[in-house]
């Protein structure tokens, strides 16, 4: 872990040590995804790993809600249901967002616990190109 990361409370510590894994030593703040309507923390995932963009749909009510900037994209984009090769469709999320040296985001990165067998990976990432980025840090 580098010495500037955050972890969010309720991630967990197998899917934030490979969230920090999958970053290129870059301060990280990965933030777990909670259903705003329930408080769910299990998910379907719907993700578009080509253009870079993620949304999830609570398992508990059904409240659906965009990670990060993927609802600018969303239109354009061609999303899939995450899987895990064990065929669990059911997932903890987290989102990590790389820091640049002023604290921006810089690199969106969204990654999975499933919860049938534990498994855990990054299903989408992309570039973030603009500022400012602080809006991001609250839309998991």
């Amino acid at each position: 872990m580098h010495a500037d990361d955050q972890v969010g409370e309720g991630v967990s510590v197998d899917l934030a040590e490979f969230l920090r894994s999958a970053d290129e030593n870059r301060p990280v703040k990965i933030v777990p995804s909670v259903c705003d309507v329930c408080g769910g923390r299990v998910f379907t995932v719907f993700v578009d790993d080509v253009a870079g963009g993620a949304g999830r749909v609570c398992t508990g009510c059904g409240g659906c809600a965009f990670l990060a900037d993927s609802e600018e994209i969303w239109e354009e984009a061609d999303p899939g249901v995450a899987g895990c090769p064990c065929g669990g469709e059911e997932f903890e999320t987290a989102v990590a967002f790389s820091l640049g040296r002023d604290g921006s985001v810089r690199w969106v990165t969204i990654g999975l616990r499933c919860r049938k067998d534990g498994a855990v990976g990054v299903y989408a990432d992309w570039k973030i190109d603009y500022g400012p980025t602080d809006h991001l840090l609250t839309m998991t």
